[in-house]
Protein backbone atom coordinates (compact mmCIF):
# COMPACT_ATOMS: atom_id res chain seq x y z
CA UNK A 1 0.00 0.00 0.00
CA UNK A 2 1.48 3.39 -1.06
CA UNK A 3 1.70 5.35 2.19
CA UNK A 4 2.83 9.36 3.13
CA UNK A 5 3.95 9.85 6.60
CA UNK A 6 4.47 13.16 7.12
CA UNK A 7 7.19 14.06 9.40
CA UNK A 8 10.42 13.13 9.56
CA UNK A 9 11.17 13.51 13.69
CA UNK A 10 11.40 10.39 15.67
CA UNK A 11 7.44 9.59 16.01
CA UNK A 12 7.85 9.98 12.10
CA UNK A 13 10.55 8.23 11.03
CA UNK A 14 10.14 5.09 13.51
CA UNK A 15 5.91 4.75 11.73
CA UNK A 16 8.10 4.83 8.42
CA UNK A 17 10.30 1.91 9.55
CA UNK A 18 7.31 -0.19 11.11
CA UNK A 19 5.40 0.66 7.95
CA UNK A 20 8.58 -0.59 5.46
CA UNK A 21 8.77 -3.88 7.57
CA UNK A 22 5.09 -4.49 6.98
CA UNK A 23 5.55 -4.01 2.95
CA UNK A 24 4.05 -0.53 2.37
CA UNK A 25 5.89 1.62 0.10
CA UNK A 26 6.57 4.63 1.79
CA UNK A 27 6.83 7.72 1.11
CA UNK A 28 8.48 10.57 4.13
CA UNK A 29 7.43 14.36 3.80
CA UNK A 30 10.05 16.87 5.79
CA UNK A 31 10.23 20.55 5.61
CA UNK A 32 13.60 20.43 7.20
CA UNK A 33 16.89 19.36 4.98
CA UNK A 34 16.90 16.31 7.24
CA UNK A 35 15.82 13.70 9.64
CA UNK A 36 15.04 14.89 13.71
CA UNK A 37 16.07 18.48 12.93
CA UNK A 38 13.14 19.61 14.81
CA UNK A 39 11.54 18.44 18.52
CA UNK A 40 14.07 15.28 18.32
CA UNK A 41 17.08 17.40 17.87
CA UNK A 42 17.90 18.24 21.17
CA UNK A 43 15.32 17.07 23.45
CA UNK A 44 16.26 15.02 26.86
CA UNK A 45 17.23 11.89 26.02
CA UNK A 46 15.06 9.68 28.49
CA UNK A 47 13.03 6.66 27.50
CA UNK A 48 11.31 7.38 30.46
CA UNK A 49 8.12 4.55 30.21
CA UNK A 50 7.94 4.40 34.20
CA UNK A 51 7.87 8.26 34.81
CA UNK A 52 5.09 8.38 32.03
CA UNK A 53 2.92 10.78 34.13
CA UNK A 54 0.33 13.89 33.14
CA UNK A 55 1.42 17.32 33.87
CA UNK A 56 -2.18 17.60 34.04
CA UNK A 57 -2.76 16.50 37.95
CA UNK A 58 -4.15 18.08 41.12
CA UNK A 59 -0.94 19.74 42.27
CA UNK A 60 0.20 21.77 38.54
CA UNK A 61 -2.34 24.86 38.72
CA UNK A 62 -1.04 25.54 42.61
CA UNK A 63 2.34 25.64 41.28
CA UNK A 64 1.82 27.68 38.19
CA UNK A 65 0.37 30.30 40.37
CA UNK A 66 3.39 30.02 42.58
CA UNK A 67 5.67 30.22 40.03
CA UNK A 68 3.96 32.93 38.47
CA UNK A 69 6.58 36.32 37.32
CA UNK A 70 9.33 33.85 37.50
CA UNK A 71 11.59 33.95 34.82
CA UNK A 72 12.65 30.69 35.42
CA UNK A 73 9.75 28.98 35.79
CA UNK A 74 9.23 25.76 34.95
CA UNK A 75 6.08 26.23 33.04
CA UNK A 76 5.66 29.16 31.21
CA UNK A 77 2.56 31.06 30.10
CA UNK A 78 3.44 34.00 28.07
CA UNK A 79 0.09 35.90 27.89
CA UNK A 80 -1.15 36.51 24.06
CA UNK A 81 -4.24 36.69 22.11
CA UNK A 82 -4.35 33.31 21.05
CA UNK A 83 -7.74 31.77 20.84
CA UNK A 84 -5.72 27.87 20.50
CA UNK A 85 -3.56 28.68 23.67
CA UNK A 86 -6.51 29.23 26.22
CA UNK A 87 -8.97 26.63 24.67
CA UNK A 88 -5.73 24.62 25.25
CA UNK A 89 -5.61 25.53 28.79
CA UNK A 90 -9.45 25.54 29.99
CA UNK A 91 -9.27 21.98 28.54
CA UNK A 92 -5.69 21.12 30.75
CA UNK A 93 -7.77 22.92 33.94
CA UNK A 94 -10.07 19.95 33.32
CA UNK A 95 -7.99 17.17 33.58
CA UNK A 96 -6.31 18.68 36.52
CA UNK A 97 -8.63 16.28 38.96
CA UNK A 98 -7.68 12.97 40.71
CA UNK A 99 -9.51 10.80 38.47
CA UNK A 100 -8.60 12.65 34.73
CA UNK A 101 -4.81 11.73 36.51
CA UNK A 102 -5.41 8.66 36.87
CA UNK A 103 -6.78 7.99 33.44
CA UNK A 104 -4.68 9.67 31.86
CA UNK A 105 -1.50 8.00 33.65
CA UNK A 106 -2.85 4.56 32.34
CA UNK A 107 -2.97 5.74 29.28
CA UNK A 108 0.08 6.96 28.79
CA UNK A 109 1.89 4.14 30.61
CA UNK A 110 0.39 1.68 28.51
CA UNK A 111 1.90 3.09 25.33
CA UNK A 112 5.14 4.00 26.59
CA UNK A 113 5.96 0.56 28.23
CA UNK A 114 4.67 -0.70 25.15
CA UNK A 115 6.90 1.46 23.22
CA UNK A 116 10.10 0.77 25.24
CA UNK A 117 9.66 -3.32 24.51
CA UNK A 118 9.43 -1.99 20.92
CA UNK A 119 12.43 -0.36 21.19
CA UNK A 120 14.30 -3.04 22.79
CA UNK A 121 13.26 -5.11 20.20
CA UNK A 122 13.79 -2.96 16.95
CA UNK A 123 17.39 -2.28 18.41
CA UNK A 124 18.16 -5.91 18.63
CA UNK A 125 16.80 -6.74 15.11
CA UNK A 126 19.23 -3.98 13.54
CA UNK A 127 22.24 -2.97 15.60
CA UNK A 128 21.87 0.67 15.53
CA UNK A 129 23.35 2.44 17.87
CA UNK A 130 22.62 6.29 19.27
CA UNK A 131 24.54 6.69 22.70
CA UNK A 132 22.04 4.55 24.45
CA UNK A 133 22.49 3.74 28.06
CA UNK A 134 20.43 1.07 29.57
CA UNK A 135 21.16 1.27 33.63
CA UNK A 136 17.71 2.95 34.26
CA UNK A 137 16.49 6.31 35.43
CA UNK A 138 16.52 7.94 39.07
CA UNK A 139 13.96 10.43 40.04
CA UNK A 140 15.38 12.43 42.74
CA UNK A 141 13.43 14.67 45.12
CA UNK A 142 14.44 17.34 47.58
CA UNK A 143 11.26 18.15 49.71
CA UNK A 144 10.23 15.25 51.92
CA UNK A 145 6.32 15.73 51.32
CA UNK A 146 7.17 15.75 47.32
CA UNK A 147 8.85 12.71 47.93
CA UNK A 148 6.33 11.08 50.22
CA UNK A 149 4.15 11.88 47.67
CA UNK A 150 5.55 10.27 45.19
CA UNK A 151 5.95 6.99 47.07
CA UNK A 152 2.39 7.00 47.59
CA UNK A 153 2.34 7.18 43.00
CA UNK A 154 4.62 4.50 42.89
CA UNK A 155 2.28 1.97 44.97
CA UNK A 156 -0.65 3.97 42.53
CA UNK A 157 1.46 2.99 39.46
CA UNK A 158 2.96 -0.57 40.18
CA UNK A 159 -0.38 -2.74 38.55
CA UNK A 160 -0.03 -0.55 35.25
CA UNK A 161 3.42 -2.62 35.49
CA UNK A 162 5.83 0.02 36.46
CA UNK A 163 8.99 -0.84 38.28
CA UNK A 164 9.92 2.16 41.08
CA UNK A 165 12.92 1.02 43.62
CA UNK A 166 12.15 3.41 46.74
CA UNK A 167 15.81 4.65 47.75
CA UNK A 168 16.81 6.98 50.63
CA UNK A 169 19.41 9.51 50.11
CA UNK A 170 22.41 7.11 50.73
CA UNK A 171 21.18 4.40 47.78
CA UNK A 172 20.49 7.75 45.83
CA UNK A 173 24.28 8.11 45.45
CA UNK A 174 24.58 3.94 45.36
CA UNK A 175 23.01 4.37 42.38
CA UNK A 176 24.73 7.39 41.23
CA UNK A 177 28.30 8.23 42.67
CA UNK A 178 28.25 11.71 41.14
CA UNK A 179 25.35 12.65 43.51
CA UNK A 180 27.66 12.24 46.32
CA UNK A 181 27.88 16.35 46.86
CA UNK A 182 23.93 16.80 47.05
CA UNK A 183 23.78 13.65 49.20
CA UNK A 184 22.43 16.22 51.99
CA UNK A 185 19.82 18.17 50.17
CA UNK A 186 17.85 14.77 48.59
CA UNK A 187 14.81 13.00 50.64
CA UNK A 188 15.09 10.16 48.63
CA UNK A 189 14.53 8.90 45.31
CA UNK A 190 12.35 6.10 42.52
CA UNK A 191 15.00 4.17 41.06
CA UNK A 192 13.45 2.99 37.56
CA UNK A 193 15.83 0.11 36.66
CA UNK A 194 14.29 -0.84 33.32
CA UNK A 195 14.11 2.25 31.52
CA UNK A 196 16.79 4.17 29.51
CA UNK A 197 18.66 6.92 27.66
CA UNK A 198 20.09 7.93 24.29
CA UNK A 199 20.80 10.31 21.94
CA UNK A 200 16.81 10.54 19.71
CA UNK A 201 18.40 12.92 16.92
CA UNK A 202 21.30 9.96 16.68
CA UNK A 203 18.56 7.39 16.60
CA UNK A 204 16.18 8.95 14.15
CA UNK A 205 19.14 9.91 11.39
CA UNK A 206 20.51 6.20 11.25
CA UNK A 207 16.71 4.73 11.51
CA UNK A 208 16.34 7.05 8.61
CA UNK A 209 19.21 5.25 6.72
CA UNK A 210 18.19 2.03 7.58
CA UNK A 211 14.76 2.65 6.33
CA UNK A 212 16.18 4.16 3.13
CA UNK A 213 18.11 0.89 2.57
CA UNK A 214 14.51 -0.84 2.79
CA UNK A 215 13.12 1.30 0.10
CA UNK A 216 11.39 4.09 1.53
CA UNK A 217 11.81 7.69 0.27
CA UNK A 218 12.69 10.43 2.10
CA UNK A 219 11.60 14.12 0.45
CA UNK A 220 13.29 16.59 2.57
CA UNK A 221 13.08 20.52 2.04
CA UNK A 222 9.24 19.41 0.93
CA UNK A 223 6.60 21.44 3.03
CA UNK A 224 3.17 19.72 3.37
CA UNK A 225 0.54 22.34 2.10
CA UNK A 226 -2.49 20.59 2.34
CA UNK A 227 -4.16 17.72 2.61
CA UNK A 228 -6.65 16.36 -0.10
CA UNK A 229 -9.60 14.71 0.75
CA UNK A 230 -12.79 12.77 -1.58
CA UNK A 231 -15.75 12.17 0.12
CA UNK A 232 -14.51 10.10 3.59
CA UNK A 233 -10.93 9.40 2.17
CA UNK A 234 -7.50 11.34 2.10
CA UNK A 235 -6.32 10.86 -1.46
CA UNK A 236 -2.60 12.26 -0.65
CA UNK A 237 -0.94 15.96 0.05
CA UNK A 238 -0.64 18.87 -1.76
CA UNK A 239 2.96 20.34 -1.12
CA UNK A 240 5.31 22.86 -2.27
CA UNK A 241 7.24 20.46 -4.54
CA UNK A 242 3.75 18.89 -5.72
CA UNK A 243 0.86 16.85 -5.10
CA UNK A 244 1.36 13.20 -3.66
CA UNK A 245 -0.79 10.69 -3.64
CA UNK A 246 -1.30 7.81 -1.35
CA UNK A 247 -3.46 5.07 -0.19
CA UNK A 248 -3.11 6.07 3.35
CA UNK A 249 -1.68 8.96 5.21
CA UNK A 250 -0.01 9.35 8.55
CA UNK A 251 -0.15 12.73 10.39
CA UNK A 252 3.09 12.81 12.48
CA UNK A 253 3.63 16.64 12.25
CA UNK A 254 3.85 17.72 16.02
CA UNK A 255 2.63 20.85 17.16
CA UNK A 256 1.81 21.63 13.32
CA UNK A 257 -0.28 18.83 12.80
CA UNK A 258 -3.86 21.38 13.82
CA UNK A 259 -3.36 23.21 10.62
CA UNK A 260 -3.25 20.36 8.74
CA UNK A 261 -6.39 18.56 10.06
CA UNK A 262 -8.65 21.84 10.63
CA UNK A 263 -9.59 22.43 6.86
CA UNK A 264 -10.72 18.69 7.28
CA UNK A 265 -13.14 19.91 10.27
CA UNK A 266 -11.18 17.64 12.84
CA UNK A 267 -10.24 19.97 15.67
CA UNK A 268 -6.69 18.55 16.85
CA UNK A 269 -5.95 20.62 20.36
CA UNK A 270 -2.19 20.17 20.12
CA UNK A 271 -0.22 23.35 21.13
CA UNK A 272 3.32 23.68 21.37
CA UNK A 273 5.38 24.03 24.69
CA UNK A 274 9.00 25.43 23.77
CA UNK A 275 11.33 23.28 26.06
CA UNK A 276 14.94 24.05 26.38
CA UNK A 277 18.30 22.07 26.98
CA UNK A 278 21.71 22.18 27.38
CA UNK A 279 24.08 20.51 26.32
CA UNK A 280 27.91 20.24 28.41
CA UNK A 281 30.66 18.27 27.20
CA UNK A 282 31.95 16.15 29.59
CA UNK A 283 35.89 16.74 30.47
CA UNK A 284 36.27 14.55 33.77
CA UNK A 285 33.95 11.53 33.39
CA UNK A 286 33.52 11.21 37.48
CA UNK A 287 31.71 14.35 37.71
CA UNK A 288 28.95 13.45 35.65
CA UNK A 289 26.21 11.21 35.94
CA UNK A 290 26.00 7.87 34.19
CA UNK A 291 22.41 6.93 35.28
CA UNK A 292 19.57 9.39 33.97
CA UNK A 293 18.12 11.78 36.45
CA UNK A 294 14.81 13.76 36.58
CA UNK A 295 15.07 15.96 39.21
CA UNK A 296 11.73 16.58 40.68
CA UNK A 297 11.98 20.12 42.46
CA UNK A 298 13.60 21.80 39.30
CA UNK A 299 11.79 19.57 36.61
CA UNK A 300 15.16 18.97 34.76
CA UNK A 301 16.46 15.70 33.18
CA UNK A 302 19.62 14.67 33.08
CA UNK A 303 20.92 12.02 30.50
CA UNK A 304 24.83 10.84 29.39
CA UNK A 305 24.92 11.27 25.77
CA UNK A 306 28.46 9.62 25.07
CA UNK A 307 31.27 12.37 26.22
CA UNK A 308 27.90 14.90 26.90
CA UNK A 309 25.71 15.73 29.07
CA UNK A 310 22.09 16.92 28.07
CA UNK A 311 20.02 18.58 30.58
CA UNK A 312 16.49 19.84 29.66
CA UNK A 313 13.59 20.79 30.54
CA UNK A 314 10.86 23.47 31.59
CA UNK A 315 7.60 24.73 29.23
CA UNK A 316 7.36 27.95 28.39
CA UNK A 317 3.91 28.38 26.39
CA UNK A 318 4.79 30.92 23.78
CA UNK A 319 2.98 29.93 20.55
CA UNK A 320 5.47 28.88 17.72
CA UNK A 321 8.28 30.77 18.96
CA UNK A 322 11.84 28.39 18.90
CA UNK A 323 14.47 31.28 19.84
CA UNK A 324 16.19 30.31 22.73
CA UNK A 325 15.72 32.58 25.87
CA UNK A 326 18.90 33.46 27.51
CA UNK A 327 17.88 33.51 30.96
CA UNK A 328 16.26 30.09 30.84
CA UNK A 329 18.91 28.43 29.70
CA UNK A 330 21.14 29.87 31.90
CA UNK A 331 19.03 28.94 34.71
CA UNK A 332 19.37 25.42 33.79
CA UNK A 333 22.92 25.41 33.34
CA UNK A 334 23.36 26.86 36.58
CA UNK A 335 21.11 24.09 38.16
CA UNK A 336 23.55 21.30 36.45
CA UNK A 337 26.71 23.43 37.77
CA UNK A 338 25.14 23.26 41.17
CA UNK A 339 24.22 19.77 40.98
CA UNK A 340 27.54 18.75 38.93
CA UNK A 341 30.56 21.74 39.83
CA UNK A 342 32.71 18.81 37.69
CA UNK A 343 30.83 17.56 34.64
CA UNK A 344 32.21 19.37 32.09
CA UNK A 345 33.75 23.02 30.32
CA UNK A 346 30.17 25.29 30.96
CA UNK A 347 31.65 27.44 28.07
CA UNK A 348 31.43 25.11 25.65
CA UNK A 349 27.78 24.06 26.40
CA UNK A 350 25.43 24.37 23.67
CA UNK A 351 21.59 25.82 23.78
CA UNK A 352 18.75 24.65 22.59
CA UNK A 353 14.84 24.73 22.16
CA UNK A 354 12.29 22.95 20.52
CA UNK A 355 8.51 22.69 20.30
CA UNK A 356 6.46 19.70 21.93
CA UNK A 357 3.23 19.25 20.59
CA UNK A 358 1.10 18.82 24.26
CA UNK A 359 -2.60 17.69 24.31
CA UNK A 360 -4.85 19.34 27.20
CA UNK A 361 -4.71 15.84 28.88
CA UNK A 362 -1.37 14.86 27.77
CA UNK A 363 -1.63 12.09 26.04
CA UNK A 364 -0.67 11.36 22.78
CA UNK A 365 -3.34 10.98 19.45
CA UNK A 366 -3.20 8.01 18.07
CA UNK A 367 -5.19 6.39 15.59
CA UNK A 368 -8.22 6.75 12.93
CA UNK A 369 -10.25 9.43 12.25
CA UNK A 370 -13.34 9.99 10.38
CA UNK A 371 -11.58 9.71 6.87
CA UNK A 372 -10.87 5.79 6.69
CA UNK A 373 -7.33 6.37 5.43
CA UNK A 374 -5.57 9.25 7.76
CA UNK A 375 -3.76 7.49 10.83
CA UNK A 376 -3.15 10.66 13.22
CA UNK A 377 0.36 10.05 14.94
CA UNK A 378 0.82 13.41 17.03
CA UNK A 379 0.88 14.92 20.32
CA UNK A 380 3.36 12.40 22.15
CA UNK A 381 4.78 16.10 24.42
CA UNK A 382 7.62 15.29 26.13
CA UNK A 383 7.00 11.83 25.85
CA UNK A 384 7.74 11.43 21.93
CA UNK A 385 11.19 9.78 22.58
CA UNK A 386 10.09 6.98 24.48
CA UNK A 387 6.68 6.75 22.53
CA UNK A 388 8.20 6.77 19.56
CA UNK A 389 8.57 3.41 18.35
CA UNK A 390 5.06 1.94 20.52
CA UNK A 391 3.36 4.50 17.98
CA UNK A 392 4.97 3.36 14.71
CA UNK A 393 3.98 -0.40 15.49
CA UNK A 394 0.35 0.74 16.57
CA UNK A 395 0.14 2.49 12.78
CA UNK A 396 1.43 0.09 10.94
CA UNK A 397 -1.01 -2.32 12.58
CA UNK A 398 -3.66 0.05 11.68
CA UNK A 399 -2.40 1.04 8.20
CA UNK A 400 -2.21 -3.18 7.39
CA UNK A 401 -5.73 -4.06 8.71
CA UNK A 402 -4.21 -5.95 11.41
CA UNK A 403 -5.73 -5.05 15.10
CA UNK A 404 -3.08 -3.48 17.10
CA UNK A 405 -1.43 -4.94 19.71
CA UNK A 406 -2.38 -2.62 22.69
CA UNK A 407 -5.41 -1.19 23.18
CA UNK A 408 -6.18 2.01 21.74
CA UNK A 409 -9.09 3.13 24.05
CA UNK A 410 -8.82 6.97 25.01
CA UNK A 411 -5.58 7.12 22.17
CA UNK A 412 -8.04 8.56 19.67
CA UNK A 413 -9.19 12.03 18.50
CA UNK A 414 -13.16 11.50 19.33
CA UNK A 415 -12.25 11.56 22.85
CA UNK A 416 -12.09 15.04 22.85
CA UNK A 417 -15.38 15.61 21.63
Amino acid sequence: MRTLVLGAGVVGVAAAYYLARAGHQVTVVERRAGPGLETSFANGGQIAANHSEPWANPGTPAKVLKWLGRADAPILFRLRADPRLWAWVFRFLGNCTARRARINTERLTRVSLYSRAALGELRAETGIQYDQRTQGILHIYRDPREYEHALAQAEMVRPLGCVRQALDAAGCVGVEPALAGARDTLAGGLYCPDDESGDAYTFTARLAEICAGQGVEFRYGTTVERLRADGDRVTGADTDGGTLTADATVLALGSYSPFLTRPLGITLPVYPAKGYSVTIPVERPEGAPEVGLLDDERKLVYSRLGQRLRVAGTAEFAGYDTAVTESRVRSILNSALELFPDCGDAAKAEFWAGLRPMTPDNVPVIGRTRYANLILNTGHGTLGWTMACGSGRIVADLVSGRTPEIDLEGLGVERFG
